[in-house]
């Protein structure tokens, strides 16, 4: 392991392929230093540590990495939509670390495709949970990710019709299109349009769901799709 003189970067050799790799964005030192040996601990792999997500693209130069830790408070001059869209844009998922009262920074680092949100005050072994729950593409649904929304007025949520949330509850829990269509007794083109739409009606009010994924943490964000304490769809 190798420090910057500033102590910002971190880049670790000799790793093995099959590690969850993550990365640390937070303007304080202590922080990145006590996650990346947490995360050392649990066997994750530690590609960099960083102070803002610039200094990350940097540090990366072009790597991919799994997991991007991201406070959410960085002494830089972007917006937290800015932050999290530049790092989804490494191809890592996004978890929000940070203060848990701050459900408006919250709030919007899930409109712009966080993961998922733990908060600072969580225990390491939650936080190392967290990590491998998002690197595996699990929807983190928490107590921090409910509150962040249903404080939150202005989260818009898709004005879905009625077969509309029916073809997305099915399709989000994991049937596929086909079978989507088949137990809604549909054909599958009309089933894709269906989808098609849902995914209009959350662009349209700033929540892009373009994966399966996405549509799964829209269901569950919007109500239409409950997820159990294991990550599981009930």
């Amino acid at each position: 392991m190798h420090d910057d003189s500033d102590g910002a970067t971190t880049d670790v050799t000799g790793r093995h392929s099959s590690a969850v790799q993550v990365a640390i964005v937070d303007d304080h030192e202590s922080v990145r230093l006590g996650i990346r040996t947490a995360c050392i601990e649990a066997g994750y792999e530690v590609v960099a540590a960083c102070a803002s997500v610039s200094e990350l693209w940097v540090a990366l130069a072009g790597r991919s990495c799994d997991v991007i830790v991201l406070d959410l408070s960085l002494g830089d001059d972007f917006t937290v939509t800015e932050n999290v869209q530049h790092a989804r844009s490494m191809g890592a998922a996004v978890l929000v670390h940070s203060i848990a009262d701050r459900v408006g920074l919250v709030r919007e680092a899930l409109a712009a495709g966080a993961a998922g949100v733990i908060p600072k005050s969580a225990a390491t072994s939650a936080v190392m949970a967290a990590i491998a729950a998002v690197a595996r593409g699990d929807v983190l649904n928490n107590l921090e990710w409910a509150s962040a929304i249903d404080a939150d007025r202005e989260f818009g949520k898709a004005q879905l019709a009625q077969r509309e949330r029916d073809v997305l509850h099915l399709y989000a829990s994991g049937l596929p299109l086909s079978q989507v269509a088949l137990k809604l007794n549909i054909k599958v083109s009309t089933a894709k349009e269906y989808l098609d739409r849902i995914r209009a009606k959350y662009v349209e009010v700033g929540r892009p769901a373009r994966s399966k994924v996405e549509l799964l943490r829209r269901a569950v964000e919007d109500g239409i799709l409950a997820i159990d304490e294991h990550g599981h769809v009930e």
